[in-house]
């Protein structure tokens, strides 16, 4: 019979995204009620590598539910990649009796933990923070409701310059290699047009579409492009309508990093909540080494092997809605 897990740590790794604080407090506050103690890590990977890691209380996480970023800081560690990276990350976890972890990230943070997992048997527990909601065995990730809605907030805006000057305009949304962001926001801000990384796009085909509404007198129209595209995003889009449409008025907007930051939406902060307490309750109940993600508002659980081979897929469905909506 395995020993009962009394100390935990958390940390934070790979992008920034709004609610990962939510998802701390909770883990610390359920830790606590429990009578474990709970460690911070600072600056995910690169902290348990460096050592940078100190106990949190009650108070330690006062006040940090309504704000975006991560207060434990996040990077991205090469070193941890290493065998002797890791070997220096589980002497410093020892050094403070740690013996079960929550890392709050996306796949390549579930990579990470599981490689380490295997090697020093530190349960490792995953909660999906990444706006990209690109996480296969969740309905939803910590950050993609906040993301989306700054993204739709932004685009609403642009709407109305567009419309009172007669433009196209082409966004580039975030969403590194998954269009989400892309799909979500164009749908809900009436986007003419939304360009996937899951969808091929004919450059010739929207062209077409283009020359076909400027006859019919649309001369509005809004272009939502997933920063993934493999034609190159809203820079090198714009460039090839210019060529074939040199008299078109044309404006190119790159949301970038406004949709990383802002205080987290409600639904970002109840399922980084809902996350961040199951993540304990795992610990407690030996169900190792498993990503908790929610599925039609229930918990589930993937067992970390499996999640970081898979990828959230965008269902035909979707892509039949957004080209009957987009017309």
């Amino acid at each position: 019979m395995k020993k009962k897990i009394t100390k935990i740590g958390v940390l934070t790794s790979g992008g920034d995204s709004p609610g990962m604080n939510a998802a701390i407090r909770a883990v610390v506050r359920t830790g606590i009620y429990h009578g474990m103690e709970v460690y911070g890590i600072n600056r995910g990977y690169s902290g348990m590598v460096d050592g940078d890691i100190h106990r949190l209380e009650g108070r330690s996480v006062a006040n940090i539910i309504q704000r975006g970023g991560t207060f434990l800081k996040t990077s991205r560690c090469a070193e941890f990649f290493t065998k002797e990276g890791r070997k220096t990350a589980y002497d410093n976890l020892k050094k403070h009796g740690i013996e079960g972890l929550v890392i709050i990230g996306g796949d390549g943070s579930f990579r990470g933990a599981q490689i380490f997992s295997n090697e020093y048997d530190i349960p490792c527990i995953g909660l999906p923070g990444t706006i990209d909601k690109d996480i296969a065995g969740t309905d939803f990730t910590i950050g993609f409701d906040t993301a989306v809605n700054t993204a739709v907030e932004a685009i609403d805006k642009i709407r109305d310059t567009a419309d009172a000057h007669d433009r196209l305009f082409i966004i580039e949304v975030m969403g590194r290699d998954a269009g989400y962001i892309a799909l979500h926001s164009g749908i809900s801000t009436g986007a003419e047009h939304i360009l996937i990384p899951e969808k091929k796009t004919s450059v010739e085909d929207l062209i077409a579409s283009l020359k076909e509404k400027e006859r019919r007198k649309k001369l509005v129209n809004m272009i939502v492009v997933a920063e993934g595209e493999d034609f190159g995003g809203a820079d090198e889009l714009a460039k090839h309508i210019k060529k074939e449409m040199p008299h078109q008025e044309l404006r190119v907007c790159i949301l970038g990093h406004i949709q990383r930051g802002g205080s987290p939406s409600c639904f970002d902060r109840v399922i980084a909540s809902r996350m961040g307490y199951h993540a304990v309750e795992c610990l407690m109940e030996e169900r190792f080494n498993v990503f908790i993600g929610i599925v039609n508002n229930k918990m589930h659980y993937t067992p970390l092997d499996e999640a970081v081979k898979k990828k959230q897929r965008i269902s035909e469905e979707w892509l039949k809605i957004v080209k009957i909506l987009a017309t």
